[in-house]
């Protein structure tokens, strides 16, 4: 019978501490803005410290856009790629509050560059 009494109190130690892990010190997570690559063009897209636009290619592979951010300090462009079996779009991720200008081709020539506006608040 005692052998019984430590292990409930064992496993009911055990669940009381899982419930009590502290959130991630990184904060909350911020959803995504996914859009499409031609409904970019001249568009303004407003995202937060933190947030990426999740660029949909369509039928174009994802890894034919590169990008150019005027104001680095501002937002970064990731280039899509494939890895294995899985696929990740281009995106653009939201730094620091402000404003900046992208401007996106694609490596298969023949379409015109994106070019659109990103502006970033703190919250």
């Amino acid at each position: 019978m005692k052998n019984w009494a430590a292990a409930l109190v064992i496993v009911g130690a055990t669940v009381a501490f899982s419930g009590c892990s502290s959130s991630s010190s990184d904060g909350p997570v911020i959803a995504p803005v996914t859009m499409d690559a031609g409904d970019l063009q001249g568009t303004t897209v407003d995202l937060v410290v933190g947030q990426v636009l999740n660029i949909d290619t369509g039928d174009l592979p994802v890894d034919s856009y590169s990008g150019e951010v005027a104001d680095t300090s501002v937002a970064e462009f990731t280039a899509g790629r494939v890895e294995d079996s899985a696929t990740f779009n281009p995106g653009v991720t939201a730094l620091a509050a402000g404003s900046t200008q992208v401007v996106m081709s694609n490596d298969d020539g023949g379409i015109e560059d994106l070019t659109f506006t990103v502006v970033v608040s703190d919250d």
